[in-house]
């Protein structure tokens, strides 16, 4: 039998999440629907989706706050969510992101983008099966088991950070800019702002940590750049 990926919808307006349910479920996904910030963590206590497509305007914990915490549990981190909201801002969008949503979708959206943005977060959240293990300095990334370390020490990416560091390895010292890697990691037929790019790079250096974060470079007006310089440079430092 066919997997139906499950989606777990967090909005409290039922009309909403009834127009996205069957949407979903005509499309072969198996959605669940919660409230509120408490049946949402009742939800997720019991079975964890595939996706979360979450409202930033809850009654109670707002969508924002629940999209941090989810991103500080282990149990949660990788689950991709996307955020729903009627703010459209620049600076809401990029509140969004930063709290750890991996896709935000303005309200009012058409069903098509909806399916289009739930299926990409699910594309990228699958590492790409080629290359096998990839190394440059101290940093490892094996594609087959999902794993990074740096100095043999396992860091935790989310699934965008995967991809993202995926990439940038597998063409390691070239420049790349925004435009090219929401194409390259993204995908070209995703309706997305070049500044998420961003967003998501801050939160790969993070990931990395200090040492292995500065291998990724912002290039001044080109875009940003992979490079093993630095990683050369931390491991000769470390062995003086």
């Amino acid at each position: 039998m066919r997997h139906q990926p499950g989606v777990l919808i967090v909005e409290d307006e039922p009309a909403i999440a009834e127009l996205i349910a069957v949407n979903l479920r005509h499309n072969g996904f198996r959605p669940t629907w919660a409230m509120d910030s408490a049946s949402a963590q009742r939800e997720l206590d019991a079975v964890l989706p595939d996706v979360i497509l979450l409202d930033w305007m809850l009654p109670g914990e707002s969508g924002l706050s629940l999209a941090k915490r989810w991103r500080t549990n282990p149990r949660t981190k990788g689950v991709p969510i996307i955020l729903l909201t009627a703010r459209g801002d620049e600076v809401d969008r990029v509140a969004g992101l930063d709290a750890g949503a991996d896709d935000y979708i303005v309200k009012p959206f058409s069903t098509k983008e909806l399916l289009a943005r739930v299926r990409a977060v699910l594309r990228r959240r699958a590492p790409e099966q080629v290359g096998g293990v990839v190394s440059i300095g101290a940093l490892s990334l094996d594609a087959s088991t999902y794993r990074v370390s740096f100095n043999d020490q396992m860091l935790k990416l989310g699934p965008t950070e995967f991809k993202l560091l995926h990439y940038l390895m597998n063409h390691a010292e070239r420049v790349h800019s925004r435009s090219q890697l929401l194409d390259k990691v993204w995908g070209d037929h995703v309706f997305i702002e070049e500044r998420t790019v961003d967003v998501h790079v801050k939160r790969l250096r993070e990931a990395l940590g200090a040492n292995a974060g500065q291998m990724i470079e912002t290039v001044r007006g080109a875009g940003y750049r992979l490079t093993a310089h630095v990683a050369l440079a931390t491991s000769s430092q470390a062995g003086a």
